[in-house]
């Protein structure tokens, strides 16, 4: 299959966006949009360090590195409409398996109502997939990191350690309970789009997309706020399956895994049932973690309180380029 048989095969019949005037066909895509903020976001996967044939067949890497995307501009507060992929392609992956990593991706797009409209195909020695994400929010209703602020409570969507544990029992070939529940949510992370858009009436609400574990995420949130964050230990949610693994993998999994695509927030305490009520009403689990306090000085900092100890979080885990 040459550059050209694939635009045409991962080509949409119709799209469903009615800002979208022209997706695939020329050199660029084009859209209108006057009433609401535009909300973008990109990310790029690479064989052997975000995904391997070991862990994840070419539909879950297709679906992954979309859901990726889309958990970002859930993160944003945004609704996400539209997508472009830009793929190297090596000798050694087949026609059949790009294929499916698109067919990955459209399952997920229709979901949500994606289009895709563009991109780029190009030959290399490793395959990579760039991925970018297209998405509106009302006017000055995006999320940011910079806005919680002292007294907030700290939430956090679903549980927490589930992705890390499924890609350890695919690398490890262990059998344990609930482990096909494990790979699914390693291979099949479910963004929380509708929790984010249910609170968008809200004036304030920050939120992050749990993408490199709670720990570092609330460490950016702390430092983009200017304030200290203190996690409670005992309320961290976690998955009753996850109780049969040993409680330093559980630790390492909770706070510093990743790859959840969860969401952690701060809000308000006199918003707080507001948010608990949407959570009920989009069938989002989330659970109160901790709170926002701020000092005269050492700001940005992140604090796990466990037995009335306290002790400084830091960002740990995979880091790229450190």
């Amino acid at each position: 299959m040459d550059e050209f048989s694939l635009i045409n095969a991962i080509s949409q019949h119709y799209y469903k966006q009615s800002s979208l005037l022209k997706g695939i066909g020329d050199d660029a895509a084009v859209f209108r949009q006057t009433v609401k903020d535009i909300v973008t976001s990109v990310d790029t996967f690479v064989e052997g360090v975000h995904f391997s044939k070991q862990t994840m067949s070419p539909f879950y890497i297709g679906y992954r590195s979309l859901a990726a995307n889309i958990s970002d501009v859930a993160a944003m507060g945004a609704s996400p409409a539209m997508y472009l992929v830009s793929i190297v392609i090596p000798t050694t992956w087949k026609e059949n398996d790009i294929r499916d990593i698109f067919k990955g991706m459209h399952q997920l797009a229709n979901c949500y109502g994606l289009d895709l409209v563009g991109g780029d195909t190009v030959s290399g020695e490793n395959l990579v997939i760039s991925v970018t994400v297209i998405g509106y929010v009302p006017k000055g209703k995006a999320r940011y990191r910079h806005s919680a602020k002292r007294g907030d409570i700290v939430f956090v969507t679903g549980t927490l350690g589930d992705s890390q544990a499924g890609l350890h029992l695919l690398l490890t070939d262990k059998h344990v309970k609930d482990k096909d529940f494990f790979i699914k949510r390693h291979q099949m992370p479910q963004p929380k789009i509708d929790f984010a858009k249910g609170i968008q009436s809200l004036a304030r609400v920050t939120l992050n997309d749990i993408s490199d574990g709670l720990a570092n995420e609330a460490i950016e949130i702390a430092e983009a706020s200017q304030v200290n964050i203190t996690l409670i230990d005992q309320y961290i949610p976690f998955s009753d399956a996850l109780s049969q693994f040993s409680s330093s993998l559980r630790r390492k999994w909770v706070y510093y895994g990743g790859e959840d695509f969860e969401l952690l927030g701060t809000v308000a305490p006199r918003d707080w049932n507001h948010v608990k009520s949407i959570a009920k009403k989009t069938g989002t689990s989330i659970t109160q973690i901790g709170y926002v306090e701020k000092q005269s000085t050492c700001v940005g900092q992140v604090f796990l309180k466990t037995n009335q100890q306290k002790w400084r979080l830091y960002k740990e885990g995979y880091i790229h380029l450190k």
